[in-house]
């Protein structure tokens, strides 16, 4: 339940940036103690202006910011690289031998990146085309026969690294969508299982209403058109319908949690779910109010998933409480734990259950959001619209 993924991402952020600032500085002061170096300052100015100088870097820093362009970042590196070396080649060392560190940790930020984010053909020809400016800046730049060739073996052995690891990313990226879309299927077979309900109420009713009808017409005068005959037909139709509903959504029904009865109180909804466990505080105007079925198992859904999710992460919290009151047009609905640990010993399915209830309260036209609160707190509050005072909730949409 921390809110650990962005310091994470920090962190990483961090890291690079100091790799990177400081291959550049080691190439600067290379290039510095080569012989007939003009200077340690016109040294500098020429490492930072030159094209494949500090410019890789920046523009491997602005993957993080546009993350759809690795390709074109990751082509602008290879050119940039390969202009340097054939400058360098052509010019047989009269310019310098401009050295590739900078170049080779960029590339390899690149070379993960392309591998995580693209598609196969792309990565394997942006990770190819980086590879071979990887080790050719080394070999051209020095020579084969000078010791500083020698940086091109720990410059593939880096970029091997590199593939290894956005292979890594890439496959984490792909089981996290599919426990996502596992996450979310399994919330709407439990949608689907509560619109069974709803539809079998409403249908039950016509079947009814329709079986009283005929009863009437059966005591009455035989009009021209036979009444019997058309409210059984409408019968048949109801019942017919009712037993393919049932039929269709009856082996995705799940008896676990299952949502308060029909017609049950706003108050009643929210202490069901809390089930005692957990300190209740409901606004007086929100106590009795009646609530559709669909806000109904919805609000239980939350309450449910955030106490769950309360004494899985923070098993020594002494104070749990669920909240409801109106704030504006809008119903508020918080429920709040103390001591969430900094490190929680179980991370598995992290983050999953507030997927799926997200997904309740905003096919509704709430808003939920989690997170952490000062004081080794945490908090999950949804927000939901009211409507208009003479009818709350009477907007809803009736088919979720």
């Amino acid at each position: 339940m921390t809110a650990t993924g962005p310091q994470a991402r920090r962190g990483v952020l961090v890291a690079e940036l100091a790799v990177l600032v400081a291959a550049v500085a080691v190439d600067v002061a290379w290039q510095v103690r080569q012989p007939g170096s003009p200077g340690a300052l016109a040294t500098a100015v020429g490492s930072f202006a030159s094209p494949s100088g500090s410019a890789v870097a920046v523009l491997a820093v602005l993957r993080r910011r546009f993350p759809r362009h690795v390709l074109w970042l990751g082509l602008a590196v290879v050119a940039l690289s390969l202009v340097d070396t054939a400058v360098v080649a052509f010019s047989d060392g009269a310019l310098g031998r401009r050295p590739p560190v900078a170049e080779v940790c960029a590339a390899a930020l690149l070379v993960g990146a392309g591998c995580r984010r693209l598609p196969p053909v792309r990565a394997a020809a942006l990770t190819a085309a980086l590879g071979a400016a990887m080790v050719a800046a080394p070999l051209v730049r020095f020579g084969l026969g000078s010791t500083e060739a020698l940086l091109g073996v720990p410059a593939a052995v880096l970029w091997g690294a590199a593939l290894a690891v956005g292979l890594v990313l890439r496959d984490a990226d792909r089981r996290h969508r599919v426990a996502l879309d596992r996450v979310r299927t399994d919330e709407r077979l439990e949608l689907a299982r509560e619109l069974h309900d709803l539809v079998a109420h409403h249908v039950s009713g016509i079947v009814v209403r329709a079986q009283a009808a005929r009863v009437v017409a059966g005591r009455g005068r035989p009009g021209e058109h036979d009444p019997d005959e058309v409210y059984r037909e409408i019968e048949e139709a109801g019942v017919e319908a009712l037993t393919a509903t049932r039929r269709l959504v009856g082996m995705l029904r799940s008896r676990e949690h299952a949502p308060p009865p029909r017609g049950a109180g706003f108050g009643e909804a929210v202490r069901d779910a809390a089930d005692g466990k957990s300190t209740v505080d409901i606004a007086e105007e929100l106590e009795a109010m009646p609530v559709p079925p669909e806000l109904a198992g919805t609000v239980h859904r939350v309450v449910l998933e955030a106490l769950t999710n309360a004494r899985r992460h923070a098993p020594d919290a002494t104070e749990v409480r669920v909240s409801a009151f109106t704030d504006g047009d809008d119903l508020v609905l918080e429920v709040r734990n103390d001591r969430v640990p900094a490190q929680p010993a179980d991370r598995s399915g992290s983050g999953y259950g507030v997927i799926g209830m997200a997904e309740r309260v905003t096919a509704l036209g709430g808003s939920l959001h989690a997170g952490p609160e000062p004081g080794g707190r945490w908090r999950v509050t949804a927000r939901l619209p009211l409507g208009p005072e003479e009818a709350p909730f009477g907007h809803l949409p009736r088919a979720v």
